[in-house]
């Protein structure tokens, strides 16, 4: 038997909008404190990238439920999408374009900068 294919590493700003009413949902946010104070998506949780390792047992709850990171473009949360799975989180996908693309597609209450 197959094991079921993890999803793609990467979401559309429309998918999490959808993925949203997901109570199971978390929203990691792996910007620095500074990004995160002049723009947010609301219900993020803010942990930076080079923060992540050391608190990995804070994101073990999620471990195989949807859990979706973005940053301000979409780099570094892909590189913290590649860590986590390499430490068995194979639900875990990046918010392609970021906190940037959210503000253009969906939310254009979040500020840019």
């Amino acid at each position: 038997m197959n094991s079921p294919q993890p999803p793609s590493l990467e979401v559309t700003t429309a998918e999490l909008a959808r993925m949203r009413s997901d109570a199971s949902l978390l929203l990691l946010d792996c910007r620095e404190p500074d990004e995160y104070a002049i723009a947010n998506i609301e219900g993020a949780r803010l942990i930076p990238m080079r923060e992540i390792p050391e608190r990995l047992a804070e994101l073990e709850p999620w471990r195989g439920k949807p859990l979706v990171v973005h940053c301000h473009h979409g780099v570094r949360s892909l590189r913290v999408v590649e860590f986590l799975r390499g430490k068995g989180f194979v639900t875990v996908q990046s918010l392609a374009g970021g906190i940037e693309a959210w503000s253009l597609e969906v939310d254009a209450g979040v500020p840019r900068y």
